[in-house]
């Protein structure tokens, strides 16, 4: 039986449970044709059958993203989708496969930090956590993606920064960690008490 058939569009079914279903299945399986057959549906004409294809795959990518990394290059082509959907199931996915394809996502660096400026609150937070963890494989990707990942922390949202830090702290090192903190000390003053706890767990790391 077609994989394909399982998802929800042709299941019938209006929520994401037969896509979640499906991804565990693939991930304990390994099921590598599973997946490429999946894959080869994130170009569908029917743009449901699309985002169901996706939904899939970054579900499989929580699991086993080794069985998704295969299929980065589609993933980046995605980010330029008109459908924000598929725009952010593909951050997503971008984001449980980045130390694996930390090299590839590093030479489109400024594509994905264009989506994240345009994106909505979920491509943002798969951007970010997408960045963070190719800065946090090699000191050179660091070094250029740094000012970026500093001036989002800097500017976001109030209620987004300790969600973002979080994001952030797998690339702070001896090299950013003072600014990373600085920019903490700033936008503490702001928080909640709720929020500000949440920022004081981070500092007490370092």
């Amino acid at each position: 039986m077609s994989v394909l058939n399982k998802i929800a569009f042709y299941q019938g079914i209006r929520d994401d449970i037969p896509n979640q279903e499906l991804a565990r299945e693939l991930a304990s399986s390994k099921n590598v044709d599973g997946i490429k057959e999946i894959a080869e549906h994130l170009w569908d004409k029917n743009v449901n059958v699309r985002s169901d294809c996706l939904k899939v795959l970054y579900e499989t990518g929580y699991l086993s993203p080794d069985l998704i990394a295969p299929y980065v290059f589609d993933f980046l082509d995605l980010l330029l989708s008109k459908q924000n959907r598929l725009v952010w199931g593909a951050m997503i996915s971008l984001s449980t496969i980045a130390p694996l394809k930390a090299a590839d996502l590093f030479e489109k660096r400024e594509l994905i930090c264009k989506t994240i400026s345009q994106g909505s609150v979920i491509t943002q937070d798969g951007g970010i956590k997408t960045l963070a963890q190719v800065a946090a494989v090699n000191q050179a990707y660091l070094m250029e993606l740094n000012p970026f990942l500093m001036n989002f922390l800097r500017t976001c949202r109030i209620s987004d920064v300790p969600r973002h830090a979080e994001f952030i702290v797998p690339c702070v090192n001896d090299s950013n960690q003072q600014e990373f903190l600085s920019i903490l000390q700033e936008r503490l003053a702001h928080m909640t008490p709720s929020q500000a706890k949440r920022i004081n767990k981070i500092q007490k790391m370092y």
